[in-house]
């Protein structure tokens, strides 16, 4: 169990707009925006390995130049992340969410260039943290009294390796467990 991790908190940011250019009214890029995209084969616990700071920023936008007036856009983050993924802000309420492989979801919008409008100032990007929640339902759940042998069923039907002593409650955390058929079913227990 404690390998196996449900919910992981990220900070995403995204790009700061380009500079604008006043003398010929030249406008900067927009800053790039970070996105959630689901993929198969992909954990919380891969992700947490691979990116230990937990940090997704979004590429600057170009400034606005004599050569290109209009700034090219910010390069965009895409992080990709599990199917089931509930995605929560600070405050715990769900902003989005991502079931099937493909789908999307705008963490961060990046900040618009430098133009008229904001006095060829660029913006910065939205910023904020953000909770990736994985949505578990078991197929099968074992209940019974300490010391009923629930730990010794689990292990020997499926790959779970909980830990089975001679005493009562030797299972403080949830065990998690998946039973593979022939033909490439899987239960979670």
């Amino acid at each position: 169990y404690s390998n196996f991790i449900d919910d992981l908190r990220v900070y995403v940011r995204g790009g700061t707009g380009g500079m604008g250019y006043p003398n010929l009214g030249g406008e900067g890029g927009r800053g790039g925006d970070v996105w959630f995209v689901a993929r198969e084969r992909t954990t919380l616990k891969s992700i947490s390995e691979k990116y230990p700071q937990k940090r997704f920023v979004a590429g600057t936008g170009a400034n606005s130049s004599v050569k290109a007036l209009k700034g090219e856009k910010g390069k965009d983050c895409e992080v990709h992340v599990p199917l089931g993924i509930s995605v929560l802000d600070d405050d715990g309420k769900q902003i989005g969410e991502l079931n099937a492989a493909g789908e999307r979801f705008l963490a961060a919008r990046g900040g618009l260039g430098g133009s008229l409008a904001t006095n060829f100032l660029p913006c910065k990007g939205q910023r904020r943290t953000v909770h990736l929640d994985l949505k578990l339902i078991a197929d099968v759940g074992l209940v019974g009294f300490p010391n009923a042998g629930k730990s010794s069923l689990l292990s020997k039907i499926s790959h779970a390796k909980p830990e089975i002593a001679n005493y009562a409650f030797t299972t403080i955390q949830p065990e998690l467990g998946k039973i593979m058929y022939a033909d490439y079913k899987q239960v979670g227990v």
